[in-house]
């Protein structure tokens, strides 16, 4: 509120200030004529009149002496220029680093800018009674102060979120403003006189320090769902509060001449420029927050993906199965669907990885994820759950839509592979649990599902089995013994047995067999004819078997003489660092090469005959000797005994048993006798468990003889593991 002196009042020394810097303010008449004086009131102790009068004068300087029109662009201005600055106020915040320094540099040119335009449009909106110009020195001053100001107080909040109170942030931030507004009054030249009001000049610095300080303490501190809008409020009434009241703060007289109709179009038109600029900026800063905002929302979704896809073969992965079952569960059981969870593990996948590489093993993964997918139909979804395990949903509404599905899948996975240089066949096992009937609840079907799919990996030419309570006890124990077979090393649950073997002709020991055997801590002792299957299905068996290879060459090395023999599997052998781990526990254990026997099945050397024929070669280069076990039971081709460097043949026990009542049997055991002759292989017949069936061993001249006749399996080798029937015999010392 201004009050405009007559000019008969006039100092004499007005002529003086012609060239005086001077803003020109509004005239409200009505008060003028009341007299009323804030100053004054307030020293005469009537604070409710003082704050009244203050009021009026600051609406009527408003209402009365400017043009309402710009006033509104400027408010328009002026709450988007503040919207748009704390919500760059608010990125700055949560970024780091050089993005920190960018969002707080764009929140300073948003405030500073808008704050600027503002100001300079409600200035252009007074109705001038003399004629005015503008410094544009000043008027740039003013623009740099604003914008250098906001960058200071919202840097400080922004990068000292614990250093320094909010508070003091929107404090500077509304001292700036008020800089800003002295400094844009200075740049305002008026043909008049000017009276200050000091209460008001310091009741309008106030103001915008509090209110802004209060504004950015709610921005920061309010957690609560419209604290940016409220916050944003709060900075439009310290703005608008600091220039009003500042305006209010002084009285011009004038000194001659009248402003035309003419400079008032062009304040106008220069009010629409300076908008519009304004609202460009705004509209860069909103421009830059919608970019950051769509970037954190594809950022987001790029991150929502790879939580819930599987990155190798772009299945929805665990986590985004369980969300998929969880609604499909809920709209089942309202609209009374049926449901199908659908379990799949790949039968030969671990083949096709140990033998061609983890290259293969991946591209097969691939071949099946897309198979899979391309398969899918309305109602239907598949997943990779881990490793070579996938699983399936289908809503169904008769059981021909069931096994309909079901087939497709079984289509997907036996169709060969094509890799560069050979062909592959998967296969799969396929468990399938059914809602509501098998279970109502995620884990359980799914569970349910997993027993029905390991059912169908044991059950002979069955690759799909459905769930059944009744029949899934050995399943669901066998999946327990999978779990807990990864931790029985850590535990210290396994331990070796040794069994002797003998020369036939003389009985002396020849060397002992080492037997991993498994005492469970609740199941107590579980036989290797139970969980060595399961050890290989699930890759177990590497691990439990270079512990078994490193426990008996460290025993053996103990020993005075004699062979260890250790078994090795299909699993391990097809490793490419097989021979280097034997070399490594060799020199750790100071076992001598020529004292250890690894004996592998023929079935575990046909899968890649190429690689394990160089594996085997490698390994007997190092000095260790090489037994073909259960020979017999198997393919039993001369071409593996022909291609393969064995060291000894171990006839399987079931020849050995039928030596004494079956003519076949002794006559196939002859014949092995006589093979092993002409290829210059010793023999060892395994299962000897009668006088008479060694005595016909002896008769056929077979080489080496092990069995319970002869001593059963025990702790440690040793004399005391012989049968004392036999012929006094050369014993290891244990």
């Amino acid at each position: 509120m201004t009050r405009r002196r007559p000019q008969s009042e006039a100092p004499k020394f007005a002529n003086s200030l012609d060239a005086t810097i001077t803003y020109r303010p509004p005239l409200t008449h009505s008060l003028v004529a009341t007299g009323y004086n804030f100053s004054n009131q307030a020293s005469r102790g009537d604070s409710d009149a003082a704050f009244g009068a203050f009021i009026v004068r600051v609406i009527s300087c408003l209402v009365t002496d400017h043009n309402l029109w710009l006033v509104s662009l400027a408010a328009i201005i002026c709450v988007l220029g503040s919207a748009i600055t704390f919500s760059l106020y608010q990125r700055a915040r949560e970024r780091s680093g050089s993005q920190k320094n960018g969002w707080t540099f764009l929140t300073a040119v948003a405030a500073g800018s808008s704050i600027w335009c503002t100001h300079f449009i409600a200035m252009l909106a007074y109705n001038s009674a003399a004629p005015v110009t503008f410094d544009p020195i000043f008027t740039m001053v003013s623009l740099i102060v604003a914008i250098a100001g906001c960058g200071i107080g919202f840097g400080i909040s922004a990068f000292n979120k614990d250093g320094y109170l909010p508070e003091v942030s929107g404090a500077i931030v509304g001292l700036s403003v008020a800089c800003m507004h002295y400094t844009g009054m200075a740049a305002y030249h008026v043909a008049g006189i000017v009276d200050w009001d000091t209460a008001y000049v310091a009741a309008s610095v106030i103001l915008a320090a509090s209110i802004s300080a209060l504004a950015v303490r709610v921005a920061v501190r309010s957690k609560y769902r419209h604290s940016l809008a409220v916050a944003v409020a709060l900075f439009v009434v310290s703005i608008v509060a600091l220039h009003f009241t500042g305006m209010a703060a002084v009285a011009v007289t004038p000194l001659g001449g009248h402003g035309d109709e003419s400079s008032q179009q062009a304040f106008a038109a220069i009010a629409v420029a300076v908008a519009s600029v304004g609202l460009m900026v705004v509209g860069t800063g909103v421009a830059s927050y919608m970019i950051d905002e769509r970037t954190a929302a594809e950022t987001v979704n790029h991150l929502r993906r790879l939580a819930l896809n599987d990155a190798l073969t772009g299945l929805p992965n665990r986590v985004h199965l369980n969300e998929y079952l969880n609604k499909e569960l809920a709209r089942a059981e309202q609209n009374s669907w049926s449901l199908a969870v659908v379990g799949i593990d790949l039968n030969h996948f671990k083949e096709i990885n140990d033998l061609r590489g983890h290259a293969a093993g991946d591209q097969t993964l691939k071949v099946i994820g897309e198979r899979l997918a391309s398969l899918l139909q309305p109602g239907e979804f598949a997943a990779r759950v881990g490793g070579d395990e996938f699983a399936a949903i289908k809503r169904f509404a008769g059981t021909n839509e069931l096994h309909e599905f079901v087939a497709r899948l079984e289509t997907a996975l036996t169709l060969p592979i094509a890799f560069d240089d050979f062909e592959a066949v998967t296969g799969g096992s396929i468990g399938v649990a059914l809602y509501p009937q098998d279970g109502r609840e995620t884990e359980v079907l799914l569970s349910n599902a997993d027993l029905a799919m390991y059912r169908a990996k044991i059950v002979p030419d069955s690759s799909v089995c459905f769930y059944e309570k009744e029949m899934d006890e050995a399943a669901r124990e066998r999946k327990s013994l999978r779990a807990d077979l990864l931790r029985a090393i850590e535990l210290g649950e396994f331990h070796l047995h040794y069994q002797v073997q003998t020369l036939v002709t003389t009985g002396e020991v020849s060397g002992y067999e080492a037997l991993l055997r498994w005492n469970h801590r609740e199941r107590g002792a579980i036989s290797p004819e139970e969980f060595i299957p399961i050890a290989e299905e699930s890759g177990s068996i590497v691990e439990i078997g270079e512990w078994v290879l490193r426990t008996a060459c460290s025993n053996a090395a103990s020993w005075s003489g004699g062979k260890i023999a250790v078994n090795v599997s299909g699993v391990q052998l097809a490793r490419a660092d097989f021979a280097e781990k034997v070399h490594a526990i060799l020199v750790e254990t100071g076992l001598s090469p020529s004292r250890l026997e690894l004996e592998i099945t023929e079935t575990a050397l046909i899968a890649d005959k190429v690689r394990a024929l160089h594996t085997l070669r490698r390994i007997r280069n190092l000095g260790v000797a090489i037994a073909i076990d259960d020979f017999g039971a198997g393919y039993s081709s001369l071409e593996t005994l022909r291609a393969f460097p064995f060291s000894k043949i171990k006839l399987d026990r079931s020849f050995t048993r039928g030596l004494e009542r079956d003519a076949q049997a002794k006559a196939i055991v002859r014949a092995v006798l006589a093979l092993g002759k002409s290829l210059d292989i010793p023999v060892l017949a395994e299962g000897v468990e009668t006088v008479s069936q060694l005595e016909i061993l002896r008769d056929e001249s077979c080489d080496e003889a092990q069995g319970y006749l002869i001593g059963r399996p025990g702790p440690s080798g040793g004399a005391a593991n012989l049968n004392v029937a036999l012929e006094p015999a050369v014993s290891l010392a244990s």
